[in-house]
């Protein structure tokens, strides 16, 4: 397992995107994920996930990520700075956020794309759970790979008010903690293990 990246998903995500598009920077928004949602592919480790080891759903049933404004990088690429909450601790996470384009369905509403990615250490969030492995290292690796693609709907967009969306991911949000750092020199095509939103 020590080279083994655990690749996961929530799927139940739901938040808002308020975006003047002559003044992107300007771009706030808001996304809750439902903690119990987290599928890994295997349910004994989605249930370890849910329990008070790692997320604690049953105590803090979101996650929740906000940011307020957006810093361009070049391009279609930018820079959010978000207060990602996790259990009772909130802490800011610099995520890289690509703009992907802009399209009309058939019913007239206009739909934004984005993808967006970061990496945080899971214990600066006190989820320190871990194991020993008796060849040495650590059974689950620190760092968490998060990526997010959403394609939020518009909602309204009131004469001279900025552009509401309801965020729909395109995949749901993923995540996956990494397994130890002699893992990764082992094979260093694999991230080691939980959440790419989606979780790699």
């Amino acid at each position: 397992m020590m080279i083994t990246t655990v690749r996961g998903s929530f799927g139940d995500v739901d938040g808002t995107l308020e975006i003047e598009e002559a003044d992107a920077p300007t771009a706030r928004g808001e996304i809750r994920v439902k903690t119990a949602s987290i599928n890994t592919g295997f349910g004994a480790r989605d249930e370890h996930l849910r329990s008070a080891d790692f997320f604690d759903a049953a105590t803090w049933p979101e996650i929740v990520v906000r940011f307020d404004g957006v810093e361009p990088v070049r391009d279609d690429r930018y820079r959010v700075n978000a207060d990602v909450t996790i259990r009772d601790t909130t802490r800011t996470v610099p995520f890289e956020v690509e703009y992907v384009g802009t399209t009309t369905n058939m019913k007239g509403g206009r739909h934004i794309a984005f993808s967006a990615t970061a990496k945080i250490d899971r214990e600066d969030w006190g989820l320190t759970w871990n194991m020993a492995l008796e060849q040495g290292g650590w059974l689950v690796g620190k760092e968490i790979k998060i990526l997010v693609e959403s394609s939020p709907t518009r909602l309204r967009s009131p004469p001279g008010a900025s552009e509401q969306r309801r965020l729909r991911p395109a995949r749901p949000p993923r995540l996956h903690p990494l397994r130890s750092r002699r893992a990764r020199q082992a094979r260093r095509s694999s991230c080691p293990a939980i959440p790419r939103v989606r979780v790699r």
